[in-house]
């Protein structure tokens, strides 16, 4: 790896491990925790890649894209953000950011993407500060999470936002699919265009697709539960979308179910899927993404104090019932549970037995042993890697995948240990069978939080 890496980032740490990773490669770097000097390098001239932090002390690291671009339209920048929501990939897409990483990011992985940045050196198009997103707006979409699985999802989102491509969006019922269309509407080209939702019912009519089109113009059409069709209405959709133009709306597509099996099946129309598949989105259920149930429920919290409703935070042992419970109905089941307590709730602080009581008293361990009783440990470890890779659309994940499952899997695992055994290192070391000393290595290396551990001895 040869050339100049300007590296800007206000954790000391991660400006020393950046720095020694690509000196070892063979690069050149200047480090720094401000904006401002940042700034002053890319207009010195210095440096043949950029890798920034979004939030720096005097500075923001996607505010500052546009800047760069106008200075130097040649000198790619890689985003690098602890702020891991779908907005952070659409608004560093929007910018034009060479690429887009999440903390913690996979050094192999951020290595390999440098690589590919000074290599390629593409050209950039300005881009209109007028286009940026709000933060306000970004608070409208509950696509929250820091898991692997929604980082692939947001990242997939922003690469196809102008993609003249349909997409279909798969998933479970309250998995957040129409919030990932309209998103694909809001913050694309044709975001002042109509977004126009067409039901089943809409399209049961002869004339129903033609209409729908015609109210679309040039904006987007949503075909909501489009495996519901009968077939003289997929008939319809499929002739309709074949005498579409280039000028014509943007075709998104939402399916609960999984069309490609009823379409080998011959349940649904083959030709009408792949008229509907040009991308396909599939969207994790809750349950393949336990950990984001906290910053779910803070989110939904927080939305309902702004929209004037009483304050209120959920008790250690609440918060571990709601990541517990296995959320049959997914996002959209936790949401109307979070807005329900924040009603009824007595205190400011809402408690296991108002969660449990919420939750019809049914205990969530039960509804996991029901659910998964015949599915082995290593089935549902399978079923999730292959989701991972789905994710990636018939691409290979980032090199590193190995080190980056086992931390995946032993983040959970110690977590666990460690409040079963009441926050004792020592049981818990016991019980995993490992070195007390390797168990506090751990701890520091996955960054387990101290609120999390009930009382580390």
């Amino acid at each position: 790896m040869d050339g100049t890496v300007l590296v800007a980032d206000d954790d000391r740490t991660i400006r020393t491990v950046l720095t020694q990773a690509l000196t070892r490669a063979g690069c050149r770097v200047h480090a720094t925790g401000s904006m401002a000097t940042l700034m002053r390098w890319v207009e010195d001239g210095r440096g043949d890649a950029v890798i920034s932090d979004v939030v720096m002390p005097d500075g923001n690291g996607l505010e500052a894209l546009p800047r760069i671009a106008r200075i130097r339209p040649n000198l790619p920048v890689i985003v690098i953000s602890a702020q891991n929501t779908i907005m952070t990939a659409i608004q560093a897409a929007e910018a034009e950011a060479f690429d887009y990483l999440p903390k913690p990011f996979d050094l192999p992985d951020l290595m390999k993407r440098t690589a590919q940045a000074l290599e390629r050196k593409r050209l950039r198009v300005t881009r209109d500060d007028e286009g940026t997103t709000t933060d306000e707006a970004a608070t409208d979409l509950p696509l929250v999470g820091r898991t692997p699985a929604m980082q692939e999802l947001y990242r997939l989102v922003a690469r196809v936002l102008n993609v003249d491509l349909p997409v279909l969006i798969t998933g479970e019922s309250g998995t957040g699919k129409s919030l990932i269309a309209q998103a694909l509407h809001d913050f694309s080209d044709r975001r002042d265009a109509p977004f126009i939702i067409a039901t089943p019912d809409d399209l049961a009519p002869t004339d129903g697709a033609s209409d729908v089109v015609r109210r679309a113009r040039g904006g987007t059409i949503l075909f909501d539960g489009v495996g519901d069709l009968d077939g003289d209405a997929q008939a319809r959709l499929s002739r309709l979308l074949d005498g579409l133009g280039p000028s014509g709306p943007r075709v998104l597509a939402i399916s609960q179910g999984d069309l490609a099996k009823a379409a080998a099946k011959g349940a649904f129309r083959e030709d009408l899927y792949y008229r509907l598949a040009g991308v396909v989105i599939p969207v994790p259920s809750l349950r393949e993404r336990m950990e984001d149930i906290p910053a779910l429920s803070d989110h939904f919290l927080a939305r309902a104090a702004r929209d004037g409703l009483p304050e209120r935070r959920f008790s250690r042992d609440a918060a571990q019932t709601l990541r517990a419970f296995p959320w049959p109905g997914n996002v959209r089941e936790l949401e109307n549970l979070v807005n329900r307590l924040v009603v009824t709730s007595a205190e400011d602080e809402i408690s296991k037995s108002e969660v449990d009581l919420a939750l019809g008293g049914m205990a969530a361990t039960k509804f996991v042993a029901t659910d998964l009783s015949d599915e082995r440990l290593s089935d549902s470890v399978a079923r999730h890697l292959q989701r991972y890779f789905d994710l990636h659309g018939g691409t290979l994940p980032p090199a590193g995948l190995y080190q980056r499952i086992l931390r995946e899997i032993e983040l959970p695992l110690i977590e666990i240990a460690l409040d079963a055994t009441g926050g004792n290192q020592a049981k818990c070391a016991d019980l995993l069978g490992i070195n007390r000393n390797t168990l506090r290595k751990k701890i520091t290396e996955l960054e387990i939080e101290v609120t999390r551990r009930r009382k580390l001895m």
